[in-house]
């Protein structure tokens, strides 16, 4: 009889499994170990393929080349729920040496990061790289905790909820170690078109 329960329930896991088991993000491929976005003190582009969103980021410190930062990213399809993208943008330059908040303009996804390095300042300026999908809405938005979690440490942040997206960031420089800490903006999306921006 337990044998007999076996065969019927085993096939039934399965599916849910497969329907269900990739309900949380990860590992992130964010390809060889030695592939950043970026090299010290240059500047870069990084766009997810069409699709997809920002799901992970980490990054690395050093002092001795100019106090900045390595980065890479991670992708992710976006929901299925969500349809294709709608239309992408850069949107306006957050300046170096500055603190920061910004989202997405018209509910968009943050799909990129694009950055230049000023060693006047030690420091760089950011812009998004965001896609709209048709005319979802964010709701049940929240900020992470700081990354790094200290000046100057390095940072791995990776989205480890399903259906929630990236939608900017807050940030805070430090003029004595010249690094940044993030807290990103975090929201799910309606699954309907709804009238409203941001």
């Amino acid at each position: 009889m337990d044998i007999f329960l076996l065969c019927v329930f085993l096939p039934l896991v399965t599916v849910a499994w497969g329907q269900y088991g990739d309900y949380n993000y990860g590992p992130y491929n964010y390809g060889d170990n030695d592939e950043w976005a970026n090299v010290y003190r240059q500047g870069f582009n990084f766009q997810c393929p069409h699709g997809q969103v920002i799901v992970a980021i980490r990054s690395v410190f050093s002092k001795k080349e100019g106090n900045d930062r390595l980065w890479n990213y991670a992708c992710m399809p976006a929901s299925q729920s969500l349809g294709e993208p709608t239309e992408c943008w850069w949107e306006e330059i957050n300046r170096a040496g500055t603190e920061w908040y910004q989202t997405c303009s018209n509910n968009g996804l943050v799909a990129g990061f694009q950055s230049q390095y000023f060693p006047s300042v030690l420091d760089r300026e950011w812009q998004f790289y965001c896609c709209r999908y048709s005319r979802r809405c964010p709701y049940s938005c929240w900020l992470t905790t700081e990354y790094p979690g200290h000046y100057g440490e390095d940072m791995d942040m990776m989205m480890y909820t399903y259906d929630y997206y990236i939608r900017g960031a807050t940030t805070t420089f430090s003029a004595v170690h010249r690094d940044r800490q993030w807290k990103f903006i975090v929201c799910r999306m309606t699954d309907y078109d709804c009238p409203f921006q941001n």
